[in-house]
C-alpha cells in the first residue's frame, strides 16, 4: 500500500479581494480551536467582512484595493 502524497496547499491572493486557500489545510482561531472547514475557503483581508475571518464581498461595497504582485527571487519590490 502506497500512501498518497498530500494535496498542495494554495493560497491566492485576489486582486481587491480576499485570500483563496484550496488543497490540504487546518484553520484555526487564536486559541487553536479548529474552525470546521474543507476545500475552498475566502479568507476576508478588508476587514470590513461581518463573518470574519471569512470573507463576505464586502470589500466591493467598501472600496477596498489592493494589487499586490509576486516578484521575482531576488527583486526589488
Amino acid at each position: 500500500m502506497t500512501d498518497a502524497a498530500p494535496e498542495e496547499t494554495i493560497v491566492k491572493v485576489r486582486e481587491s479581494g480576499p485570500y483563496r486557500l484550496s488543497g490540504a489545510f487546518r484553520l484555526t482561531d487564536a486559541d487553536g480551536n479548529a474552525y470546521p472547514v474543507e476545500g475552498v475557503v475566502a479568507l476576508c483581508r478588508c476587514g470590513h467582512s461581518a463573518t470574519k475571518p471569512f470573507c463576505d464581498g464586502s470589500h466591493a461595497t467598501m472600496g477596498f484595493v489592493a494589487t499586490e504582485r509576486a516578484t521575482p527571487a531576488g527583486g526589488a519590490i
